[in-house]
C-alpha cells in the first residue's frame, strides 16, 4: 500500500486537460482553424521546400490508404527507420490514420538492436529514409522474420532501374545459397543474440526474397487510385482515442530494450496540455518552430503534434545545421536539449573573448582617447551616484545614473562591457521581479550585449523549451536575463512527454515547474516521484513483469526519479532511484551492462558508470589491486600503486577492457573516458549496501573531484585523459624503460555498431 501525504495538481488557469482526441483530429482542427501554406518545411541542398497543412493532410491520407492496399491489417506494426523530417511526420500520420501501430527506431541504435526491435514488435513493414540506410541493414533483414514490406522514402530518379538490379541480385544470391545444403534455411542469420543454431558468417543475399520493395511515392499512388472522399472519412470514423498509436523502445534497467505502448489519447492529452499551458501562443504562421530533435523520441514528437494542431510553420533541421538554421529561419518557438544550450553559452563566452582580443589591437591614440573619455564619464557617474543620496529625487536620480552609466559603458573596452553584462545576468532570478535600478541596468546590458545573444537564436524567439535532461539553473537564469524566455519541463517516454513544465508566471530556474493540467503527482516515502493521469503509458509491450514493477493497481507510475515539491508548488528533481541516467543530450544510459562486462575481469573490483546530465558516459574503475600488482610484476613493473595506475602500459590494458565493454552498445552509451581510482568500496564507508549493491549517490559525491576531471576539456574527449596534475606527479625514475606487452585489438562486428546515418 502506497503512503504519501498529499497529491499535487496544476494551478488554476495554467492550461487545459483535453481528453478523447485522436492524433489525426489534431491535424484536422489545425487545418480548419489555421490554414498555413508553409506549415511543413524541409531543408534540401537547393533550399527549403514547403508544404501546406492541407497538402500534408491529403498526402497522409494517401499514405494511409496505400498502406492498407498492401498485405497489412489494422493493428499491424510498421517500423520507421527514418530521419526526423517531413517524411517521418507524413508516414507517422499515415500509419495513425490507417490504425497501424508505428514503431520508430532511433537511427543511432546498433544494427542488432534495430533488428531486435523489428523482431520483438513483429513489424510487418519497414519504412526507411533512403538507400544508404537500407544498404547498411540489408545483410541482417533475414533476421526480421515477420517483415514483408520495405518502403523507401527518398529514392533516386532511376529508382525503377535500381530496384530491378537489386531484385536481380537477390534472385542470383538466393539460387547460390540454395545449392549449399549444409547451411540451415535461414542461412543469413548473423546476429548471435537471435540465433538458435551455430553462427553462420556467410555473405547474405542482396535482399530477402520474401520482402516486397517499394518507394513511398508508389504507396501514395496506390492510395490515390483507391481513395475517394468516402474512404478518407472512413479512416477517421474507425479510430478511437484509446487505440494504440505507437510503441517506442527505450533501454530497460537490465539493458534490454523494452517497448513503451502509447495510445492516441496518451499523446494528444500530453501535447494539448503542454500547448494550452504556454501563454500567448498564436495560431497559424505567426508562430515559427525549428525542429532538430529526433522524432523517435516522444519529447519532439508531442511538440510536432501540438504545432500541427495550432497550424504553426515547422522547419525541420538537423543537429549539424541547427545553429545556421536558427539564424536563417528566426523561429519564435524552439525546443532543444541542455547540451545545445551549454554549447551556446560557451559560444557566447568565446565570442566575447575574441572581441576582447580584437579590442586590444586598437591604436594607441584611439585607446588613449577612450580612456580619457571613459575616465571623465566615470567621474561624472560617481558624482551622480553621490548626488542621488543628497539632493535629487529618487526617480530623477535613477534616470541620471542610468543615462551616464550607458554613456560610460558605450565607450568602455568591449571585454569590460561583456564582463559587466555577464555579472549582471548571473544575478538574475527567473520568475522574480527585478528591482527598478536592476531593471534599468538590464536594459543597458540588453542594448549593448544581450541583443547579440538573442541574435544567436535568430532574434525573435518567444519561447525556448528545454527538455530531455536537466538544465543548469545558472544557464537558465543567464539566458532569461537576456530576454530569452526558457520553459523547462519534466517527463518520460512512459508519460508521453512532459507532465510538469515551467510557464508564464510559474517559472523558476532549478525546477521543472508545476504539474500540467490533468496530471496528478505524489511523492512516496522514499522520495520517488509518482505520476498518474491520461498521459501515462499502457505498459511495456509483451513484458507484463516489467509493467507491474512501474505501474501499480491504482494507476500510479513509479518514475524512478527522486524529487520534492517546494512550498511554492514547484517540482525539483533531487536524484535517481533507478540506475539508468540521462545525458545532457537526452539519451538514456543503462550502467549495469557496462559495469557487469568490466567486472568480469579479474583486474576490476568495481566499475561505476557516471555521466548524469553530462555530455557523455564515463567510468570510475576501482582496480583489484592484488591482481593488478601480480599482472604488473609479470611484465616487469614493480611500482607503488599510485604510480602503477598512471603507467601507460596499465592504462592501455584497462583501455582494452573498456573497448571490449563498449562493443554492442549505441555510441551514446559507450564509455568515452575512465579513471583508475585507488579506493575500496565497502559497507563500512557506506559505498555499498549490506546486500552488496552500490550506493551511486554516495559514490558520485565522494569522488566528485575525479568525475569532474573526466569532463575537463570535453572537446578532446576520447579515451583515458591524463590531467596535468597526473603528469607532473609521475617521476620518470619510477617508470622503467620497458616495452609494453602487446594488447590484442578489440574488433567489434558491424552489426554491433551504430548506423552511419548522416
Amino acid at each position: 500500500m502506497l503512503r504519501f501525504d498529499k497529491t499535487y495538481k496544476a494551478p488554476p488557469n495554467s492550461g487545459k486537460a483535453i481528453l478523447g482526441r485522436t492524433l489525426p483530429s489534431l491535424l484536422d482542427e489545425g487545418c480548419d482553424r489555421a490554414p498555413n501554406n508553409r506549415a511543413f518545411n524541409q531543408w534540401r541542398e537547393a533550399g527549403w521546400e514547403s508544404l501546406s497543412n492541407h497538402a500534408f493532410r491529403s498526402a497522409a491520407e494517401e499514405v494511409a490508404l496505400g498502406l492498407l492496399e498492401l498485405p497489412l491489417e489494422k493493428g499491424d506494426r510498421v517500423a520507421l527507420l527514418m530521419h526526423s523530417d517531413v517524411n517521418f511526420c507524413l508516414v507517422d500520420m499515415g500509419c495513425l490514420l490507417a490504425n497501424l501501430i508505428d514503431v520508430p527506431i532511433d537511427l543511432t541504435q546498433t544494427i542488432e538492436n534495430i533488428i531486435f526491435i523489428m523482431q520483438h514488435s513483429e513489424a510487418k513493414a519497414l519504412v526507411i529514409s533512403n538507400l544508404d540506410l537500407l544498404n547498411q541493414i540489408v545483410p541482417y533483414l533475414w533476421d526480421a522474420s515477420t517483415l514483408k514490406i520495405a518502403i523507401i522514402a527518398d529514392v533516386p530518379t532511376n529508382w525503377q532501374q535500381v530496384r530491378s538490379q537489386r531484385l536481380s541480385d537477390r534472385n542470383e544470391a538466393t539460387q547460390e545459397t540454395s545449392d549449399i545444403k549444409e547451411i540451415p534455411a535461414s542461412a543469413c542469420l548473423v546476429i548471435p543474440q537471435l540465433l538458435h543454431h551455430p553462427r553462420v558468417d556467410r555473405p547474405c543475399p542482396e535482399f530477402p526474397p520474401c520482402i516486397q520493395l517499394l518507394s513511398l511515392e508508389e504507396v501514395r499512388a496506390k492510395g490515390r487510385n483507391c481513395g475517394g472522399e468516402t474512404h478518407r472519412q472512413q479512416l477517421r470514423e474507425s479510430l478511437e482515442a484509446k487505440m494504440l498509436a505507437t510503441i517506442i523502445y527505450i533501454p530497460g534497467s537490465t539493458g534490454q530494450l523494452q517497448g513503451v505502448m502509447l495510445t492516441h489519447e496518451n499523446l494528444s492529452a500530453s501535447s494539448l496540455a503542454t500547448f494550452t499551458s504556454i501563454p500567448d501562443l498564436a495560431l497559424g504562421a505567426k508562430e515559427v518552430a525549428l525542429s532538430f530533435l529526433p522524432l523517435t523520441h516522444v519529447f519532439a514528437r508531442t511538440f510536432v503534434y501540438g504545432h500541427m494542431n495550432y497550424g504553426h510553420s515547422i522547419y525541420f533541421s538537423s543537429p549539424n545545421r541547427v545553429m545556421k538554421h536558427l539564424m536563417e529561419v528566426r523561429p519564435t518557438l524552439f525546443a532543444t536539449v541542455p547540451l545545445l544550450l551549454e554549447k551556446v553559452y560557451h559560444h557566447i563566452l568565446e565570442r566575447a573573448s575574441k572581441q576582447s582580443t580584437r579590442s586590444e589591437t586598437v591604436g594607441k591614440k584611439k585607446r588613449a582617447a577612450k580612456r580619457k573619455y571613459s575616465t571623465a564619464a566615470l567621474q561624472r557617474w560617481l558624482r551622480a551616484r553621490k548626488a542621488t543620496k543628497r539632493h535629487v529625487g529618487w526617480l530623477f536620480s535613477r534616470f541620471s545614473v542610468f543615462k551616464i552609466e550607458l554613456q560610460f559603458l558605450q565607450n568602455a573596452p568591449i571585454q569590460n562591457i561583456v564582463n559587466w553584462a555577464l555579472n549582471l545576468a548571473k544575478q538574475y532570478e527567473l520568475g522574480r521581479q527585478p528591482k527598478a535600478l536592476y531593471a534599468l541596468q538590464l536594459k543597458v546590458a540588453d542594448r549593448l550585449v544581450f541583443s547579440k545573444w538573442r541574435a544567436v537564436f535568430g532574434g525573435r524567439l518567444k519561447y525556448l523549451i528545454s527538455g530531455g535532461a536537466a538544465l543548469k539553473a545558472g544557464i537558465a537564469n543567464l539566458l532569461a536575463a537576456a530576454g530569452i524566455v526558457i520553459l523547462q519541463g519534466y517527463g518520460l517516454t512512459e508519460t508521453s512527454g512532459a507532465v510538469a513544465c515551467n510557464r508564464g508566471q510559474f517559472n523558476r530556474a532549478g525546477t521543472v515547474g508545476v504539474p500540467l493540467p490533468g496530471v496528478e503527482f505524489a511523492i512516496a516515502e522514499d522520495k520517488e516521484i509518482l505520476v498518474r493521469g491520461p498521459c501515462v503509458m499502457q505498459g511495456y509491450y509483451k513484458n507484463p513483469e516489467a509493467t507491474q514493477k512501474v505501474l501499480d493497481e491504482d494507476g500510479w507510475l513509479h518514475t524512478g526519479d527522486l524529487g520534492e515539491f517546494g512550498e511554492d508548488g514547484f517540482l525539483k528533481i533531487t536524484g535517481l532511484k533507478k540506475s539508468p541516467f540521462k545525458l545532457s543530450t537526452g539519451k538514456y544510459v543503462t550502467p549495469e551492462p557496462l559495469e557487469g562486462k568490466l567486472e568480469k575481469s579479474p583486474l576490476v573490483s568495481k566499475a561505476i558508470a557516471v555521466g548524469a546530465e553530462r555530455k557523455f558516459c564515463a567510468m570510475l574503475i576501482f582496480p583489484n589491486l592484488d591482481a593488478l600488482h601480480e599482472q604488473a610484476q609479470a611484465i616487469g613493473l614493480n611500482l607503488p600503486t599510485e604510480a602503477l595506475l598512471k603507467h601507460p602500459c596499465i592504462l592501455a590494458l584497462y583501455q582494452a577492457l573498456v573497448d571490449e565493454a563498449n562493443c554492442h552498445l549505441p555510441y551514446w552509451s559507450m564509455v568515452k573516458r575512465f579513471s583508475l581510482v585507488n579506493a575500496t568500496l565497502n559497507v563500512e564507508n557506506e559505498m555499498l549496501t549490506p546486500s552488496g549493491e552500490v550506493r551511486r549517490a554516495k559514490v558520485v559525491e565522494a569522488f566528485a573531484k575525479e568525475i569532474d576531471a573526466l569532463y575537463e576539456d570535453v572537446r578532446d574527449a576520447g579515451t583515458h585523459k591524463r590531467t596535468d596534475a597526473e603528469l607532473e606527479s609521475v617521476n620518470e625514475n619510477d617508470i622503467p624503460a620497458i616495452m609494453c606487452p602487446p594488447v590484442a585489438p578489440v574488433t567489434c562486428p558491424v552489426y554491433a555498431r551504430s548506423l552511419n546515418h548522416y
